[in-house]
């Protein structure tokens, strides 16, 4: 036994379906080349902001320590690298350096 579908009132306008076919691609923006980007920057005057130093790439850090508050300071490159190399040779956690770097400063030159 075949059904009848119900009639919802649009009449032949849904056997014309053209219109939602795929649409042509837009052509693609010709990419810059990053040289010729920063020579022409150079020759206009703008100085680029990033990094000289390129940091090696360090570890994710990931330790369960109570410590849940959010600290961010900003930093010479270099010194960054130093207090993760204290850390890292100590096996302390980012936070715990800070409480002893933090700690010897107030031993040293009071609170």
């Amino acid at each position: 036994m075949k059904r009848e579908r119900a009639e919802l009132g649009f009449g032949e306008a849904l056997n014309d379906l053209a219109e939602f076919g795929r649409k042509p691609k837009e052509a693609k923006k010709p990419k810059l080349h990053r040289n010729k980007t920063r020579t022409a920057a150079e020759a206009a005057g703008f100085r680029s902001r990033e990094s000289k130093i390129s940091a090696p790439p360090r570890q994710p850090r990931r330790h369960r320590t109570g410590r849940n508050v959010q600290f961010n300071i900003k930093a010479k490159p270099e010194m960054i690298e130093m207090f993760c190399r204290v850390s890292d040779a100590n096996g302390w956690s980012l936070g715990e350096t800070l409480e002893y770097a933090v700690a010897l400063l107030v031993r040293e030159h009071g609170s």
